[in-house]
């Protein structure tokens, strides 16, 4: 039984920033699992994924650095091309390449207390394999994926139809803005967040990048800062990396603010540096005790918390 099993294609990306242009793996699966990986050993975890041979090598690298990994092979690896301007909160996107979505029958055999789906598109996981996962476990969606249609290799955003049906068997909820107003219908964080809850979701995470984050459960609503970095040099991965420091301490029993405050922080370390999350929890922590920089001016008007 592990603690957290996330589950997600590995991809190959392609990130264009306006120093340089990288080739690099990548996906949800990749960014969450090297976060959960550079944080003490306190929970069990697991990695499944799907992708093409020809980039095992990417899975043997990561398997190197002690990262239990479940592989299913797939024909095609996913390949992104991400691109970013000088706001390192824009982002626009193409998929030059789809893999076999997963399958409800590749989880009989594996059992944890947490399932984090990284979904990065809209077939990945099926209705019935949330269902069918959600008897096992928690289930934790991203549902960037969801909300993702490709149309000539450019990426447009879409309602997720089956929304109300699987968000019943849905613990937790991670959006970013944006994909909170298309999923809920409003650009208010506090009215999304309450319509998430009415349709089954227990904890419901919305993350604003540099303007904070807001935790809804248990009737109370949580703000969290947004710490300031010293530079911004790569964003690509950075809600990935939020979700791995929040369902960490979750794990063990932290509250919510707690959680959400050691995501914050662990973003603003991999914010820093190209390529997924590699400090320390003594970095985390060092950033929570001494930044006074918390950027809430805009997000406090967004929201009035009682």
């Amino acid at each position: 039984m592990k603690d957290i099993c996330c589950i997600g294609h590995i991809t190959l990306d392609k990130i264009i920033t306006p120093q340089n242009t990288v080739f690099m793996p990548g996906g949800t699966s990749f960014y969450f699992s090297h976060g959960i990986n550079h944080l003490p050993k306190k929970i069990s975890y697991q990695l499944i994924t799907s992708l093409a041979q020809s980039e095992m090598k990417s899975v043997d690298k990561m398997r190197e650095q002690g990262i239990d990994i479940k592989v299913f092979p797939s024909e095609h690896t996913v390949f992104f091309e991400n691109s970013y301007g000088s706001n390192s909160n824009n982002r626009s996107q193409r998929v030059l390449a789809k893999a076999d979505p997963f399958k409800t029958e590749y989880f009989k055999d594996v059992d944890a207390k947490v399932y984090h789906l990284g979904s990065l598109l809209a077939d990945d996981f099926s209705l019935e394999t949330i269902k069918y996962l959600s008897t096992k476990g928690k289930v934790s969606i991203d549902v960037q994926g969801y909300l993702r249609e490709v149309r000539n290799q450019h990426v447009y955003a879409i309602p997720w139809k089956e929304k109300m049906e699987a968000l019943k068997y849905t613990d937790i909820l991670k959006v970013n803005e944006s994909e909170m107003e298309v999923l809920s219908g409003t650009k208010d964080p506090k009215e999304s967040a309450l319509r998430f809850a009415s349709w089954g979701v227990k904890e419901v995470v919305i993350t604003e990048g540099s303007y904070g984050s807001i935790i809804y459960a248990e009737g109370q609503f949580h703000i969290i800062p947004a710490y300031k970095p010293n530079q911004i040099v790569d964003a690509t991965g950075c809600g990935d990396t939020y979700s791995a420091g929040y369902l960490y301490c979750r794990s063990q029993g932290a509250d919510y603010d707690e959680a959400g405050r050691f995501a914050a922080a662990m973003c603003t370390c991999k914010l820093q540096h190209s390529g997924p999350f590699e400090g320390s929890e003594g970095d985390i922590k060092r950033i929570i005790k001494t930044s006074n920089s918390f950027l809430l001016n805009t997000l406090s008007q967004k929201i009035s918390v009682e």
